[in-house]
């Protein structure tokens, strides 16, 4: 996953113009201060004239020292803005930060880094977090050391954990996400996909309790109206954000926020072209100003709330994948998050870029660095992982939704899903549309070369995984996701891998052992050039569709045990089905799949070829042509000029399968319930494979030649 952090803190001063401060400077009484920071941080680097640097402090002593003596004269009284405007204006441009935490930075490399070894250190960082003039220059340091600290730290550690968190406002919540990020997620040793069961397998052994990052996730949902709190921020609509800060309150804290300090040229760009259509505002003194100079523009504002979005839907996605999922799910739903982001669906998140869309220099509005883009791909990674296999997935409906539902099931005389008769309506999406249409609107709108069809089907692909339904196949049916999906990959001849599997993935969900699917299917793929486009794409790359394969495997052996005219009917009609009838194709596709598959580079994204070769010789299995399929493989290794090297390696495999699906309930559930195979004649079928009687005719032994056996070796993570 991509998520954003931001680590260096961006002073207000370098990003305004000198013009903009010069003028400013005038109206508020500055005196110089903001432009005498911006030239001390521009001498504040390695290498640069540090006589300069004591030249301008200089300037800026007198200004402050001032005020330090009336307030040391005053018996230390309480603060007041009124009563220091220089000290004020020093510390809101950064000063502070600009004379002490910069240069700490640039004297040496590894500040941060011991920083973060000493725990007791960090810990009392997060004390700090009370104080509001300092919170934002706090979580930015905290931040930087929890991304280089060796060791995840203790939520539980943090003294008055509970107390710190619900004394923080709504934008203090959302930026402390940012550090919650950090201590909620495993820590990230590469793409989950890519590493592999064995290594994955063997941490597992060692690490027997729950991990920090589990226990952190447990604490925080220990947090009275942590959760609440949390949804609300990402539902509330721009205009529910509070107005009462200063322009230079609002842009300090916006600043902070930024990856880049070179943001500038398109922050006043959008301010400008806001001032262009607001060009006079009169306040009750009678002068007039720009907008610009007063507020922060209304897209500036969308923009900051975006941001916000994204740590919370972050910190909510992490939770919803974790060890207290059915918590997380039950508080989500109570609390209306599905509702609300439906309600900021059109205006927010899927919202049409303007001319003056923010992105960051040196980038582009499409780019996957743009805070739009981001906030898409994070809200289409928490509806996957909301709908995932839990039966909240129907929030995503609205009433009149569910009803069709419920239609359907009644038209086709089966039995309505117990998930969708026990939905609390209240909980439902509001309005015309539910948050799942409204995605398969965008969804089919497109353009070939998205970064976002991959998230979208992914999406989609999670509210159909589980126990097959046919109402929900037949609800996206008859909004033309099957052609959709088809079009892509058809005729527009998508040539990426990722978002090919995605659409293979739930081109497979879709099209399980419905009937009516296969017709559409045929109607689409109507013609012989067509279908073989279709196929090359299948063969381009079975790992990514191989569940397409144990799709299309499973419902042909559904249909061809029933009676029904219809059935029989698009049986004889339809090009895939009948391409699969063949023994020849199934032989082939099973041979290919052991193939291009080890133990050694198994991971969890190619180890569904490993499942499907298991399906296809179960269904075999079922007929009692297991012999035949074993003893077809032995011929076509020999074919292939290598006897043994395929049922030596499906061997293996089968032996780490044993290992790895025994012990693991949630992957053995996914696997009954995606193939309505259950689970024990899965674990038959391996055991008969696997056995060590070479008279067996089931058993792969019995098909490899003595002196090609080669079955012992252990397994190994290398």
């Amino acid at each position: 996953m991509k998520h954003l952090t931001h680590g260096n803190y961006i002073f207000p001063s370098l990003q305004i113009t000198e013009a903009l401060l010069k003028e400013r400077d005038k109206q508020a009484k500055w005196n110089g201060i903001p432009l005498l920071l911006q030239k001390l941080y521009e001498h504040s680097h390695p290498n640069s004239d540090f006589s300069q640097c004591q030249s301008i402090l200089k300037e800026i002593s007198p200004l402050l020292s001032m005020e330090a003596m009336v307030y040391v004269t005053e018996d230390r009284k309480a603060a007041q803005e009124s009563s220091f405007p220089n000290t004020y204006t020093f510390d809101l441009f950064g000063g502070v930060d600009v004379s002490v935490l910069n240069n700490i930075k640039r004297s040496t490399e590894g500040v941060t880094r011991r920083l973060a070894e000493r725990n007791d250190f960090v810990l009392f960082l997060f004390t700090l977090m009370t104080n509001k003039k300092t919170f934002l220059q706090t979580a930015t340091l905290i931040e930087d050391i929890l991304g280089v600290k060796k060791e995840m730290i203790q939520l539980d550690d943090i003294p008055n954990l509970a107390s710190l968190v619900s004394s923080f406002d709504q934008q203090q919540l959302a930026n402390f996400c940012r550090i919650l990020a950090v201590t909620i997620s495993e820590l990230d040793t590469g793409s989950d996909d890519k590493h592999t069961l064995l290594a994955k397998n063997a941490q597992q052994k060692k690490n027997l309790g729950p991990s920090r990052a589990e226990i952190n996730q447990a604490t925080l949902l220990n947090i009275p109206g942590f959760i609440e709190r949390l949804c609300k921020l990402a539902t509330r609509k721009v205009s529910e954000t509070t107005g009462t800060s200063s322009f230079l309150q609002e842009l300090e804290e916006w600043y902070t926020w930024l990856d880049n300090a070179l943001v500038l040229d398109a922050l006043m760009r959008v301010a400008n072209e806001e001032a262009e259509r607001n060009p006079t505002v009169v306040y009750e003194s009678g002068l007039a100003n720009t907008s610009t100079r007063t507020q922060l523009p209304q897209s500036m504002k969308i923009m900051h709330e975006i941001m916000y979005k994204l740590e919370v839907l972050y910190v909510l996605c992490v939770l919803l994948m974790g060890r207290q999922r059915n918590q997380v799910h039950k508080m989500i739903a109570e609390f209306r998050l599905i509702p609300g982001l439906n309600n900021l669906f059109d205006k927010l998140i899927w919202r049409k870029h303007s001319a003056s869309a923010l992105v960051l220099h040196g980038h582009n509005q499409n780019c996957d660095c743009s805070p739009d883009i981001t906030l898409k791909i994070q809200f289409l990674r928490l509806l996957q992982s909301f709908s995932d296999h839990h039966e909240n997935k129907y929030l995503l409906l609205n009433s009149q939704e569910l009803n069709e539902l419920s239609a359907i099931s009644h038209k086709a005389n089966i039995p309505e899903v117990d998930a969708v008769v026990n939905t609390d309506r209240s909980l439902v999406c509001d309005g015309k549309r539910g948050l799942l249409t409204r995605l398969l609107q965008v969804m089919k709108k497109e353009p070939a070369e998205s970064s976002f069809r991959f998230w979208q089907a992914r999406a989609v692909e999670s509210f159909l995984r589980g126990t097959t339904s046919y109402a929900d196949q037949m609800f996206l049916l008859k909004r033309g996701l099957l052609e959709h999906i088809l079009y892509c990959i058809v005729d527009s001849e998508c040539k990426s891998r990722d978002v090919l599997q995605s659409y293979f993935d739930l081109l497979g969900e879709l099209m399980k052992f419905n009937i009516d699917a296969f017709k559409r299917f045929n109607k689409y793929i109507n013609t012989d050039e067509k279908f073989q486009i279709f196929l090359n794409q299948i063969n381009s790359s079975l790992v990514d569709s191989n569940m397409l394969v144990r799709c299309i495997t499973l419902s042909l052996d559904r249909f061809e045990n029933q009676s029904d005219a219809k059935v029989a009917e698009v049986l004889s009609e339809c090009r895939l089905l009948s391409y699969m009838s063949q023994m020849s194709m199934r032989m082939s596709f099973l041979f290919r799949l052991i193939n291009i598959i080890h133990v050694q580079t198994l991971t969890q994204e190619n180890v569904s070829c490993l499942n499907t070769s298991l399906v296809i010789l179960m269904l075999a299995r079922r007929k009692e042509k297991l012999p035949f399929y074993l003893r077809t493989l032995q011929q076509m290794e020999y074919t292939e000029k290598y006897p043994g090297f395929i049922l030596n390696n499906f061997h293996s495999l089968l032996r780490f399968w044993q290992q790895h699906y025994l012990n693991k309930d949630k992957d053995s559930t996914c696997l009954e319930n995606s193939s309505c195979i259950s689970f024990t004649y899965w674990k038959e079928t391996v055991s008969i494979l696997l056995s060590p009687d070479r008279t067996s005719p089931c058993a792969i032994v019995s098909y490899i030649d003595e002196a090609y056996m080669d079955i012992d070796r252990d397994f190994s993570e290398e």
